[in-house]
């Protein structure tokens, strides 16, 4: 699926640019003045690392704007479907220069999804208003207005779905849980990016390309507050992993052990169907998970609590509760953190996630060799009867099975 869709977009592309450079631009300050807007947009997007679906919401907009523009000033336009994607490409790739630079340019995954998603929008409009069906159909009464918006949520439904192949083909999750996860995204600045994609056609086709700053600096201002947001969560996650490597620095649990707890708690969550926000959550609470040990007088035995009885696992995790709610984090990571001991029945979904993956990661640790991983899967499934929650387990072991039984290596 990821060579059939860079692929798509690479032959789309090299006919888009082939045609237009043959042909020359129609209307060549229309194609500039949203070519700049795209370049700007692109310029002020935060990194790809930021963990956004869509770190260029202005860039976006503007290119739906452009595939969704039938008129300026109240004069027909003449670009058709092979202007939009070369004029979104380059000025896409114009303002990625500085980023690639530095080193965090987009991925060739979003690249791929944006002319994906352009293209999809330019053909179901362009065609169509070009022949008059558009203004036959629905005139330039307020009608219209609903079909670009209901064009743009299409095309929003559509860039979903791209997003949701590629990653399930990259990582080979459920396609549906990552399918929700995406839909839920579009609430946040997908939505924004689709009301001023069909603000601006319309204002454009009224007011002409002055109409492009007026419309679009409330979503530049909104990308530079989401940009600075974007930092800020990044150092707060770094100062939560800093914190987590606590226990190791002291020695009371192995090297790369909360990491890995992490990463394997959040692809098993993902599996599961648990959405963006609660796989944050999720992962803090899994880095932190064994921080009630900072408070015992003499370290556990390689760190593994799974080893240790019942009540002595419970109290370490009452332990790592009351010191993480010491720290400023969310109270549900806290939550997490004390009931990750509790039977199975009484726990939340998150707190069994991650008592499954430490007791897996413990023992597989402590055991050794090529059969440790499946040795420890089957004393997980031997203690579903009370202790872990069977989904979990098997939700664990088929995570595992699409990485070969290999544990996720230490840091």
């Amino acid at each position: 699926m990821i060579a059939v869709t860079h692929t798509l977009a690479g032959l789309l592309t090299a006919w888009a640019l082939a045609a237009t450079l043959r042909d020359g631009l129609v209307e060549p300050a229309t194609a500039a003045a949203f070519g700049a807007l795209i370049v700007v947009g692109e310029l002020a997007r935060w990194g790809a690392g930021d963990g956004e679906r869509d770190p260029a919401p202005l860039a976006s907009a503007g290119a739906l704007g452009y595939a969704l523009l039938g008129q300026n000033a109240g004069h027909p336009t003449g670009h058709g479907v092979l202007q939009v994607i070369a004029v979104v490409v380059a000025a896409a790739l114009l303002g990625s220069v500085p980023h690639v630079a530095a080193g965090r340019g987009p991925s060739a995954d979003q690249m791929a999804r944006r002319v994906l998603t352009v293209a999809f929008a330019a053909v179901c409009f362009q065609p169509l208003y070009n022949s008059g069906r558009l203004d036959h159909w629905f005139g330039r009464g307020p009608y219209f207005a609903l079909v670009l918006l209901l064009l743009l949520v299409l095309t929003a439904l559509c860039d979903a779905v791209v997003a949701a192949l590629l990653l399930c083909s990259r990582t080979r999750y459920p396609f549906g849980p990552v399918l929700r996860d995406e839909l839920r995204g579009l609430l946040g600045i997908g939505s924004a990016v689709c009301a001023t994609g069909t603000v601006i056609a319309l204002a454009v086709a009224v007011a002409g390309l002055w109409a492009l700053p007026v419309f679009c600096v409330p979503l530049l201002l909104t990308q530079l507050a989401f940009r600075r947001y974007a930092a800020v969560r990044t150092t707060y996650r770094q100062t939560i992993t800093s914190l987590a490597r606590a226990t190791e620095v002291a020695g009371y649990t192995q090297p790369g052990h909360a990491r890995r707890v992490a990463e394997l708690s959040r692809a098993v969550g993902r599996e599961l169907g648990l959405s963006e926000s609660e796989l944050t959550v999720l992962e803090y609470a899994a880095l932190m998970h064994d921080i009630g040990q900072l408070s015992l007088l003499d370290p556990v035995p390689a760190g593994a609590t799974a080893t240790l009885p019942a009540a002595e696992q419970r109290r370490i995790a009452l332990l790592g509760g009351a010191v993480v709610r010491q720290t400023g984090v969310p109270a549900n990571v806290a939550v997490i953190v004390e009931r990750q001991a509790d039977p199975y029945r009484e726990q939340p979904l998150p707190a069994g996630i991650v008592r499954a993956v430490n007791a897996y990661d413990d023992l597989a640790e402590g055991a050794g060799g090529p059969e440790a991983s499946l040795n420890a899967l089957e004393q997980l499934r031997l203690g579903t009867g009370r202790d872990y929650h069977p989904r979990v387990v098997e939700s664990l072991a088929r995570v595992l099975a699409r990485g070969g039984l290999t544990r996720v290596p230490p840091g």
